[in-house]
Order: structure tokens, then sequence, then C-alpha cells
């Protein structure tokens, strides 16, 4: 059973790590081995409905783009990929990607690796590129694409979708609020699924514990965003491909019994 504390921690986990091209998915798995709490459909379901507390803070900074007709289109163009692979994939993501560090930690490692890579490719393009408005529904089609990658816990729905804009020539900023946009309508799809299929069996007590974790990730997700947008007018992404590989390394050898 995952206690209020427990819950506190993985939303902590989840608001810190969603937007940060680290895996937010791929953390939560690894920090519900460390709290000793055991695989159960509830907590592959709690792993995926906290994303609300981002989806949350997504809207509270960046509602009002939502206004942008075209940009709108351009979001849901890209969400249809992501849609389809995951309806298709939905019972081998729940039952063996989310219960797998073994594929959090390879798929954190590699990930790193590729990271790091395209990283010395488009630094010079730290701050060039072209606009959101020079995006064209194929390109966005494209990241979508890319974000499904992320179905896969360690990738990194953020490090796909914006790797994913650097190789299309996109402006590191922009594609990293194209990002962000793109997490709401991924998340409510993947939380509100989730939730028709097996939201019946939750106690209230268990959506109780659900609302901690939301809340904390909202509050956390909102600091994480701001220091996002800060950090990249100056860095990239380079640090954290390392921190990736690290993390994975330390995984496999101390964690992992082959």
């Amino acid at each position: 059973m995952i206690s209020f504390l427990d819950a506190a921690i993985l939303g902590l986990v989840q608001g810190l790590a969603e937007f940060l091209p680290i895996s937010s998915t791929g953390h939560l798995i690894l920090a519900s081995k460390i709290l000793g709490l055991s695989t159960s459909d509830f907590l592959s379901s709690f792993i995926i409905a906290i994303q609300v507390g981002s989806i949350l803070a997504v809207l509270f900074l960046y509602g009002r783009d939502l206004f942008n007709l075209e940009l709108t289109k351009k979001v849901l163009a890209a969400f249809i990929p992501t849609a389809v692979i995951g309806f298709i994939l939905y019972k081998i993501i729940k039952h063996f990607f989310l219960t797998s560090d073994l594929v959090v930690a390879a798929a954190l490692i590699v990930g790193g690796l590729v990271m790091i890579g395209l990283e010395l490719r488009h630094r010079k393009k730290v701050v060039e590129g072209r606009g959101l408005n020079d995006l064209s529904y194929r390109e966005a089609v494209l990241v979508g694409l890319a974000q499904s990658l992320a179905m896969i816990p360690g990738i990194s729905r953020s490090a796909a979708t914006i790797f994913g804009g650097l190789s299309l020539g996109l402006s590191r900023s922009a594609i990293v609020e194209f990002s962000f946009l793109l997490a709401i309508p991924t998340m409510i799809a993947a939380t509100g699924y989730d939730l028709f299929k097996s939201g019946a069996s939750f106690s209230g007590g268990q959506f109780e514990v659900m609302a901690v974790g939301t809340v904390v990730s909202f509050l956390v997700s909102i600091v994480a965003i701001r220091w996002l947008l800060n950090f990249i007018r100056q860095h990239d992404f380079i640090g954290f491909g390392i921190y990736r590989v690290v993390v994975g390394l330390l995984w496999l050898i101390f964690f992992i019994k082959l």
C-alpha cells in the first residue's frame, strides 16, 4: 500500500523530472523500488495518474497559448502518433514497461549517450533555429513520433520531443515550449484511459493517495518548468546526459540481479 508520505515523495519526483530530459516515469519506477513498494496495478496507475499535477502546472503557466488556434492544431497533430501507438501497446506498457527497472536503467544509459551525441551535434543551435510559427504540420507529426519513443520508461518524453525538434531545426526555446504544450493532451489521454480501464477497482483511500501525489507534483512542476526555461538560455543538456548514464550504470551495478 502506498502511504501519503510515499505519495508525496513520488509527487516530488514526478514534478522535478517530468519536464527535465531524465524521464519522470523511469525515476518514479526506481523511486518506488527504493521505497520498497510492491509492484501492483495500483502502483502502475498511480505513476500514470500523478502526471495530472504536471498537466495542471502547464495549464497554469501556458494555458493562454492554447488560444492560438494554429499552434493548438499543431499540438494535436503531434499528439496523434502517441495516441495511436499508446492505445495499441497499452497492456505492454502498463504490465511490462512500468514494472521493469532493468528496462529503465538500460533506457537511461542509451538515452543519455544519444543525448550527449545529439547535443554535441546541435551545440551551435542553443539560440539559433526556427520558431514555433515555422513548424509545419508534417514536422509536428514527426515530433509526435519522437515522443512515442518515451513509452519506454527511461527514454524521457521531454528529451524525445526536444531532440526531435532540434533535429528539425527548431530553436531550443521553441521546442521546449512545444514540449510543454504537447504534454497536455498526452498526459490527459494516458491518465484518462488508464482510470477508465482500472479506476473502478480502486478504493476511496487510494484516490486520496493519488490526490496527494498530484498536488505535490503540481507545485513542484511549476518550479521545475521555470527553472528549465532559465537553464536553457545559457546551457545545453550534456549534463543531463551524463547524469542519466551515471544513474543507469549505478542501478545496474547495485540493484539489478542478473
